[in-house]
């Protein structure tokens, strides 16, 4: 039996264009994750599984990082911000990104910001990312700030262990 996922990347514009692009899948949205799909968001994405949206989160929700005390920027424009992601430090595309705050027994804190916020989890079968582990050459080389910063492929690599790792997430041995 396979396992299906449905993903959300971020994008351009902000998250208010849920409403125009998903009003009337928002239903199968959440019935597809209540019925054991995955859900994969990064950026925008993981602010639609908050709750002002898909409300999917259990005990959690999607903020905006910059809001948050002690962050390292109060700007939403595009930057290679400092992470932690599984113990490792690195920098990692951010254009106006999620922190995720809730009650930490309830996820698996994959990544966070170096005020101490989770900007990736995995819940169950929902896996949210703050920042843009997907990000390609070119979104560094479009800002004269960013040039040069690109990831050279690391942060896909930590982004396709984290979709292993989602795709595993509440999977039985049967299955």
């Amino acid at each position: 039996m396979g396992v299906d996922i449905v993903a959300f990347p971020g994008g351009i514009g902000d998250s208010d264009s849920f409403h125009s692009l998903l009003k009337h899948s928002q239903d199968r949205i959440v019935d597809f994750v209540n019925n054991g799909g995955r859900y994969l968001g990064i950026c925008m994405g993981a602010y639609w599984a908050g709750s002002h949206y898909f409300n999917i989160l259990d005990s959690v929700d999607a903020v905006q990082y910059l809001s948050r005390p002690n962050t390292d920027t109060r700007r939403p424009h595009a930057k290679n911000i400092s992470v932690t992601w599984q113990g490792t430090d690195t920098k990692m595309f951010w254009y106006d990104g999620c922190a995720l705050v809730g009650d930490a027994s309830k996820f698996k804190t994959v990544a966070t910001y170096v005020n101490g916020d989770v900007m990736a989890l995995i819940q169950g079968r929902i896996g949210v990312i703050g920042c843009h582990p997907e990000s390609e050459k070119f979104w560094f080389d479009s800002y004269s700030w960013m040039k040069g910063r690109h990831h050279q492929g690391q942060h896909h690599a930590l982004l396709l262990e984290f979709v292993n790792e989602l795709m595993r997430s509440g999977v039985s041995v049967a299955d």
